[in-house]
């Protein structure tokens, strides 16, 4: 009976100031005191915890900015390394990564000329543009049937022989 009266009784406790600039002293009911409170509490555990998880979230962003410019550094100088002929990718990624420690990015261009003049053997001798083209083989091929057939049309149309007609007549057929 005591606590309940406790509880309902009204507390005196100071709310912001009125709009006439005084302190205005109002009367609340304890345990709507006591709940306000623990709500209060709870909402400074809360901002507490968010605020930690929130430079937690901060901290594995920044991580993972970092891997992410590594792994640019890594991409854009492998590309490099590819187009200067290396032969051993991985060898020369790993010992221009290491020279390039603490340096810019813009610095891949001399670090792969500087490994191209120093560790010559991991290049390739120097190759031309790679254009597609026929192989020679190819080529040829081409060229021999192409001439065999006109060979064995003029021999069919010059002496008019069954005999031509049809070796033409096969050599047509295979070929087209």
């Amino acid at each position: 009976m005591g606590s309940n009266q406790v509880e309902d009784s009204p507390v005196e406790t100071l709310e912001e100031q009125d709009l006439d600039g005084r302190d205005a002293a109002k009367l609340v009911p304890v345990a709507e005191s006591i709940r306000h409170r623990k709500r209060a509490q709870n909402a400074e555990k809360r901002a507490e915890t968010l605020t930690e998880e929130l430079s937690e979230a901060n901290r594995r962003i920044a991580l993972l900015s970092q891997d992410l410019s590594e792994l640019q550094v890594e991409q854009t100088l492998a590309r490099k390394l590819v187009a200067a002929g290396v032969t051993d990718l991985e060898a020369a990624v790993l010992i221009a990564k290491a020279r390039m420690e603490g340096k810019s990015q813009a610095d891949i261009d001399g670090c792969v000329e500087k490994l191209r003049k120093e560790k010559a053997y991991l290049f390739g001798p120097p190759t031309e543009a790679s254009v597609f083209r026929k192989t020679a083989g190819v080529k040829d091929r081409a060229k021999q049937t192409q001439t065999a057939l006109e060979q064995a049309a003029r021999r069919a149309a010059k002496t008019g022989s069954r005999a031509d007609l049809q070796q033409y007549l096969k050599l047509r057929r295979n070929v087209l």
